[in-house]
């Protein structure tokens, strides 16, 4: 059943057309993705669906039961509230049923004796009804639960809005949305300043969804798990493609590859006529080539023909300078570790990168990934431990902060500042690779959207002809074509890769071994991104507790501490031993948390209850155990 149709729409603005002539069907229950260029319309195409803006040629209809639940990249907030009351004026119905509870309840005690008492019990007691059903006991757990799974924690639920960072906001405004729990949701880059645990989180909440859903993003992995068609924005048009990315990717290939066949096809017989036609016209088949030539002319009109090379045809193929590294080893690290004060980034970080490998570094925001890269650079010194890097090699290093760029200079002058024996034409032909063409090129660096600047500085990188690539997430600000742009380069590179990355497809793609880091721990996987997955669900499974040692667990919980002088169950423990405990809890605790994206279980208290006690009990076990590792490592 079709909970939105639009049919035939057009919308510009001034003299610029954004989409036309656009049709589609959203269903209910179904996940699509909407994927495209950025500044193809997508952004545009959500605000007319969410009745933000009117079409100007078309119709759009909505189902009568449909509501909508809109993230949009604008994001509208009360500066005065703190972020507990700005998400939880989600529960605005709830909130007003719950007052008018309150007050019946005064009601009925203060006319106990009168005759409208019955009255007053029998009102009270339907919008109790009304008031459990719509999740009146559950919402605050809902809100705890959404807040935690998006990175919020309990300290930050009494920070007023005006004091959270941008990305946090934007969070904010996610949690908002999810938890309104409209049957459609249209989700504007929801993934947008998530750490790679929250977007897990997201996708398992968003599986669980019992509505329909529409997410804009660059994700695709999360396109992948979730998606059950995605739908193309492209020159004004829509295409919709059945199954996830992976499919869309496939069946579109094939899709440009016929029509690039029919194209040539096309163009040989036209080119074949029109000389037939122009040797004869004033011969002796002057007849037959003016028929010819009339039956060309209707064929074009009605447009039989392929005459236009089909979008996205041009080439995106990049080549790197022969750069493979003959060293053994390129990079060591040695019991490495970095502090702030009290605050511990990580310690006894101990890795080696060998010449050619593609190593990947990744974990959730603020565990020091990007303070590591700096470190191995030499711009950071760290706390303890050391690092050498072949000093022979050339490095070149993409951080996430744009520098020593002249905002006055044009792309195809920063381009020629690195090549300075490149003519125009030669920058221009190069910079076709990047997906710059026509006057692109000719725009000043200062004018350039945050994508546009980072396909730049990864052109002008690759110019230099480093030995070894440091990229700190470079895939952000990319829209997707040029993320695969970026990893077909990549993929040829013959040099060392060492890379900062959240986003999981293009760690598929690139990375061989990947260094993941976590607030307390650290661990190298062999294998890419999907692999560690496969690895931490298999530790999942190993370490899962039988009900019985739960409970043995929350019954040490709620009993009094041990005085320090008892002994500890750990003292016998060796350090590995410890180590490897820290990790299993860790695991553990990683599969508790992602149970809270389960969406039907904010609506069971007692589930929800049990597994908050759950969750406490392993948090305050792996801390008991993690203050063993640190004072067995103190006195090693």
């Amino acid at each position: 059943m079709a909970a939105v149709t639009v049919q035939g729409v057009t919308k510009q603005f001034g003299t610029q057309i954004v989409l036309s002539d656009v049709s589609l069907e959203l269903n209910a229950g179904e996940t699509v993705g909407l994927i495209g260029a950025n500044g193809s319309g997508k952004t545009t195409l959500f605000r007319l669906i969410a009745r933000e803006f009117e079409p100007d040629l078309g119709t759009i209809t909505w189902a009568k039961s449909v509501q909508i639940g809109h993230l949009r990249q604008e994001h509208e907030f009360l500066p005065s509230r703190t972020l507990h009351e700005e998400v939880g004026s989600a529960f605005a119905e709830l909130l007003g049923m719950e007052s008018k509870l309150h007050d019946l309840s005064d009601r009925i005690a203060a006319n106990h004796d009168d005759p409208s008492l019955p009255d007053l019990l029998s009102a009270y007691d339907k919008l109790n009804d009304r008031f459990i059903h719509a999740g009146g006991h559950t919402f605050e757990a809902r809100l705890d639960q959404i807040l935690s799974g998006l990175g919020f924690s309990k300290a930050d639920h009494t920070k007023s809005m005006s004091t959270l960072s941008g990305g946090q906001r934007c969070r904010a405004s996610l949690a908002k949305v999810l938890l309104e729990d409209k049957p459609l949701l249209l989700l504007d880059e929801p993934t947008n300043h998530l750490d790679i645990d929250a977007v897990r989180w997201l996708e398992k909440f968003l599986d669980g969804h019992r509505g329909g859903a529409v997410v804009i993003s660059h994700d695709r992995y999360l396109l992948d798990r979730l998606c059950d068609r995605i739908i193309e924005v492209a020159h004004r048009k829509v295409t919709s493609y059945p199954g996830n990315y992976t499919n869309y990717a496939a069946t579109k290939a094939i899709r440009l590859l016929t029509e690039q066949r029919e194209f040539q096809k096309d163009k040989a017989f036209i080119a074949k006529e029109r000389a037939y036609i122009a040797k004869h016209l004033a011969g002796q088949r002057t007849r037959q080539a003016q028929g010819r030539r009339t039956r060309l002319e209707r064929r074009l009109e009605a447009g039989e023909f392929v005459t236009k090379r089909t979008a996205g045809q041009r080439s995106t193929k990049l080549s790197f300078a022969n750069t493979a590294s003959t060293e053994s080893t390129v990079l060591r690290c040695d019991e490495l570790a970095m502090s702030f004060d009290e605050h511990i980034l990580f310690s006894d970080l101990t890795f080696q990168v060998s010449g050619g490998e593609r190593f990947a570094i990744t974990g959730p925001n603020g565990t020091g990934k990007t303070t590591l890269l700096r470190i191995l650079m030499g711009e950071l010194p760290s706390t303890a431990g050391s690092v050498e890097l072949t000093p022979k090699l050339r490095v070149g290093y993409y951080a996430q902060q744009v520098e020593h760029l002249d905002p006055q200079r044009t792309v195809v002058d920063e381009i020629r500042a690195v090549r300075s024996e490149f003519s125009e034409q030669d920058a221009r032909s190069y910079l076709g690779r990047f997906l710059f063409s026509g006057n692109d090129v000719f725009k000043t660096l200062g004018t350039l959207s945050g994508g546009e600047v980072s396909r730049v500085r990864l052109a002008s990188l690759i110019l230099t002809a480093p030995d070894v690539l440091v990229l700190d997430e470079p895939t952000n600000h990319l829209d997707i074509p040029s993320r695969e742009v970026l990893e077909e380069a990549l993929s040829e590179f013959g040099g060392t890769i060492i890379v900062v990355s959240h986003d999981r497809y293009f760690l598929d793609r690139i990375a061989q071994r990947i260094l993941v880091i976590s607030p307390t721990s650290h661990a190298i996987y062999a294998g890419n991104y999907s692999y560690y997955v496969e690895q931490l669900e298999r530790q999942r499974s190993a370490s899962k507790v039988k009900p019985a040692s739960r409970k043995t667990r929350k019954s040490k919980k709620s009993s009094p501490a041990p005085a320090k002088s008892r002994p500890s169950p750990y003292d016998a423990l060796s350090i590995e031993e410890l180590e490897k405990l820290v990790m299993e809890r860790e695991v553990e605790l990683a599969a508790l948390q992602e149970r809270f994206g389960d969406s039907q279980l904010c609506k069971d208290a007692d589930a929800l209850a049990e597994l908050h006690e759950e969750l406490e009990a392993v948090t305050a076990e792996l801390a008991l155990v993690d203050a063993a590792w640190q004072e067995r490592a103190e006195t090693q």
